[in-house]
């Protein structure tokens, strides 16, 4: 069991230092590419750093099989928007409020509210469509609807990130490559930067998969917790650590537009491929994540459409949500 655990935490560092590099060579993308502040937080950097969450659930279904793939799969679906709506907002709002107290920046948010805005009202609609779907999921013509429903939610989402106006950030840190191999951060090794780590994703999600089954069995836990729990906290860390840093450099629309890009991303793309290959059934603790979930957004978009600001401390009620959470698995 000491070696499943030790092989889990390493698979999990791996993922992470990938997902440094790859949102590294995401942000040089976007200054290569002259992207908006919106685009580069809740597209680029929001998708790269989702990719473990939805590389997870696709590993488990095609390389395990049986409930215990279904659940796996599912818990890495659900949990995902999930930690980002209530711990992900937690820290960015704590990050915030300690910055202040060493006045290294204002209490007061200076995020884009139209982007905060259009990702909470895409991602509460999205989100909801995908669990409304799971209590007629006995119908494939409802099945099939949804993922086409969802699928062109997401893409009118991309269109209207695009075609929105905001800050082109040129404040990007050094190119890893450039910082370790002494290269030029030119388009061409930006592009094989970008490659590898999404490479050093893919396989290192891959064992993450297997330890979390072996353990789920050792440990005598439904791999649909251990999922919902482990595998979100583990793979949404690269959002919370990007948001912590971007909060530290007043870029406040970055680090908000990362969390709520990927929970906009987490909500359509892994949902849809829940409906297409898992008996995608949200029931019991799952449907509470997923409500919980649905709370966090709906009382932040409640609250910039009344202040027209984003609120720290409104961020930071993410924290009573998951503790409900947690005290409902426990009991």
């Amino acid at each position: 069991m000491i070696q499943d655990v030790i092989m889990l935490i390493l698979s999990l560092a791996f993922i992470l230092i990938s997902c440094i590099f790859f949102t590294n060579s995401v942000e040089w993308l976007g200054k290569k590419l002259n992207l908006n502040q919106g685009v580069v937080g809740s597209i680029l950097a929001a998708v790269g750093t989702a990719l473990p969450e939805t590389i997870i659930p696709i590993i488990a279904i095609i390389f395990y099989s049986g409930k215990e793939a279904s659940q796996i799969a599912t818990g890495a679906i659900l949990g995902a928007p999930f930690m980002l709506s209530t711990l992900g907002f937690l820290m960015t709002g704590v990050a915030v409020i300690l910055y202040s107290s060493a006045n290294k920046r204002s209490i007061k948010m200076n995020a884009d509210p139209n982007v905060f805005r259009r990702d909470l009202a895409y991602f509460i609609l999205i989100y909801t469509l995908a669990i409304f779907t799971s209590v007629f999921n006995q119908f494939n013509e409802v099945r099939l609807a949804s993922v086409v429903l969802l699928l062109t939610l997401y893409l009118l989402y991309v269109r209207a990130t695009f075609n929105s106006e905001g800050k082109i950030e040129q404040n990007v840190e050094e190119l890893l490559f450039s910082r370790i191999f002494s290269l030029p951060p030119t388009l061409s090794w930006i592009i094989i930067q970008l490659f590898i780590s999404l490479s050093g994703i893919i396989f290192s999600s891959h064992l993450f998969v297997g330890y979390v089954k072996d353990l789920s069995h050792l440990m005598g836990v439904s791999p649909l917790i251990l999922s919902l729990v482990i595998t979100p906290i583990a793979t949404e860390l690269p959002e919370k650590f990007n948001s912590i840093v971007w909060v530290g450099q007043k870029k406040d629309t970055l680090a908000l537009g990362n969390i709520t890009g990927a929970m906009v991303f987490q909500s359509s793309i892994p949902v849809i491929i829940g409906i297409l290959l898992t008996p995608w059934n949200i029931t019991g603790i799952a449907f509470l994540s997923a409500t919980l979930a649905l709370t966090s957004a709906t009382l932040n978009l409640i609250w910039i459409n009344m202040k027209k600001s984003v609120n720290p401390f409104i961020l930071m009620s993410g924290g009573i949500l998951y503790g409900i959470f947690l005290l409902t698995v426990i009991h």
